[in-house]
């Protein structure tokens, strides 16, 4: 299987994990980018902990679900968004206001939308998660 967005592959696993009920899911290959989602995602208590485990064929990614994620998905294409832009996405991609977040790649690091607003920076969308 041809493998281009780890990602998105990673939010498809660990969202069909959640649907069926299952308590715990892995995922693999492992990035950079998958691991700082996964981070935002657990600081906010949309998952349990995760282990990385490095097993040299990319390594995979062992994650406790606690049933916190309505739904969530890798933002294609990855869209530019200038800070007074993150309510037009918002609205795309979030089911209502306060619910939810979109998880931006700025220059400083990958945050929340809403940090990025704080910090008054711009980014490009990478995830939603609800």
């Amino acid at each position: 299987m041809a493998m281009n967005d780890t990602l998105a592959m990673a939010l498809s696993t660990i969202l069909n994990a959640e649907k069926v009920g299952k308590p715990t899911c892995i995922v693999h290959p492992i990035s950079k980018t998958a691991k700082a989602v996964l981070e935002i995602m657990k600081a906010h208590h949309f998952i349990g902990e995760f282990t990385a485990v490095e097993d040299g064929k990319g390594g995979f990614i062992e994650i406790t679900l606690i049933g916190g994620v309505n739904k969530c998905g890798a933002i294609k294409p990855r869209f530019a968004a200038k800070v007074n832009e993150y309510g037009k996405f918002e609205k795309r991609f979030l089911p209502s206001k306060d619910f939810g977040f979109l998880i931006v790649s700025t220059p400083k690091g990958i945050m929340i939308q809403n940090e990025a607003k704080e910090k008054n920076l711009g980014g490009k969308l990478i995830a939603f998660v609800y």
